[in-house]
């Protein structure tokens, strides 16, 4: 048997007079003719006159017609598209080309979209192919899918290259995360390197997604020193989850910047050096400390929160006192941005949400594709996101008196 048996041509399953339906058949040959009369119409204003009729000031003449095969989210057709030549300056003609139906163009950019929205949601390319194959009558292939998505890939190659100077941005969140790519053959870990920027009306906007080997000195330091180059201004605060490698590199472009470390992360970092039995009660003293309502609770609470663990635990002590003052920069900002500043929060939201979308792929298939895949998820509004909180206060300095760390 040259076919599986098992497996059912869902074509010849579908076909015949049980299925087959007047008002789709309708629909596509009523689309057909709108598509031609509009493309007809085209021509006949760049001609200046309408089809068979004659004028002094014509600009040209039609040649003919061609067949162009067209998909669109009505379906795939077969249109008859009118051919034209224009009489330029000096007495010759060029082709004319249609804007509405650009040359070689095989689809519609609704069903570009489409085919990229489904790619993005986290399908393979040969799932695109067996979801939409029904809809547009087997004319959306793995090829498709394919050149669909290569031309998502020329503009996150724009993207990543853009001006950053016209960016009115203050604050700037940076973190990085882990995926499983396919190098060389193999399945490998790399790391994501993610700024995120915040604008000074509260918007947040993604500056930067670089695929790297790790979360080094180094690679930080490309990964900035591109912002750099591509114009953005130095921030007023930066938000870092407290990766060495990252804190040395800012440190290094950025020294006099308040840096806020991400409280969330320290948290972890606290209850790792604490029994399991201590952990409640270590988050507790901890919230009690972090979410003061004024600086000063912050200092006093602080002061205990070392008090008791210092006897209690000594490495919980030891570990809070590693962040410094970095832990509570965000007491420097007006009260209504603390809830915003804590945390990397808004990186770490685009990170679960990233990983959700493709969890059923499991390893991509290179590196690169990891790094347009997050941007895209973006840019095609598959992941939004919304105002900083306590953004109206955002034009303020932060200032200049930092908490009382002696304890």
């Amino acid at each position: 048997m040259d076919r599986n048996s098992t497996t059912p041509d869902t074509t010849e399953l579908f076909a015949g007079e049980a299925w087959f339906d007047p008002i789709e058949a309708g629909l596509r040959d009523r689309v057909r003719g709108f598509i031609e009369e509009m493309i007809e119409q085209e021509l006949a204003a760049a001609l200046g006159r309408e089809r068979h009729a004659r004028s002094a000031d014509s600009k040209g003449y039609r040649n003919g017609t061609r067949e162009r095969r067209l998909i669109g989210s009505f379906g795939a057709v077969a249109i008859s598209v009118p051919r034209g030549r224009l009489t330029v300056e000096d007495g010759g003609t060029v082709e004319w080309r249609s804007a509405a139906l650009p040359r070689y163009a095989r689809m519609t950019r609704q069903v570009e979209a489409l085919i990229a929205g489904a790619y993005l949601a986290g399908t393979n390319t040969r799932r695109v192919k067996r979801a939409l194959g029904a809809l547009f009558k087997g004319a959306v292939g793995k090829d498709v899918v394919s050149r669909t998505w290569r031309k998502v890939k020329g503009d996150c190659e724009a993207w990543a290259r853009r001006d950053l100077s016209g960016e009115d941005v203050v604050r700037l969140i940076l973190d990085g995360t882990v995926v499983r790519v396919r190098l060389d053959r193999r399945a490998t870990s790399i790391s994501l390197l993610v700024v995120l920027g915040v604008r000074r009306d509260g918007q947040k906007v993604l500056l930067s997604v670089r695929n790297m080997g790790g979360e080094s000195e180094a690679a930080w330091r490309e990964v900035l020193d591109d912002l750099v180059v591509r114009g953005l201004q130095a921030p007023q605060f930066l938000i870092i989850d407290g990766a060495a490698g990252l804190e040395r590199a800012l440190a290094a472009l950025w020294p006099e910047v308040p840096t806020q470390r991400c409280t969330v992360h320290k948290h972890r970092n606290l209850l790792a050096h604490a029994p399991d039995t201590l952990h409640d009660e270590v988050s507790a003293d901890y919230a009690d400390m972090i979410y003061a309502a004024t600086p000063k609770e912050v200092e006093t609470r602080r002061r205990a929160f070392l008090r008791k663990w210092r006897l209690r635990c000594p490495a919980v002590a030891i570990s809070l006192e590693e962040a410094g003052e970095r832990l509570f920069t965000f007491t420097r900002l007006p009260c209504g941005q603390w809830k915003s500043a804590r945390t990397t929060n808004a990186i770490e939201r685009l990170h679960e949400e990233f990983k959700r979308r493709i969890k059923t792929q499991t390893v991509l298939p290179s590196a690169e594709t990891a790094a347009m895949l997050f941007w895209a998820l973006l840019a095609s509004g598959q992941i939004t996101m919304r105002k900083m909180d306590g953004w109206e206060s955002l034009a303020e300095q932060p200032s200049k008196q930092v908490i009382d760390l002696a304890a």
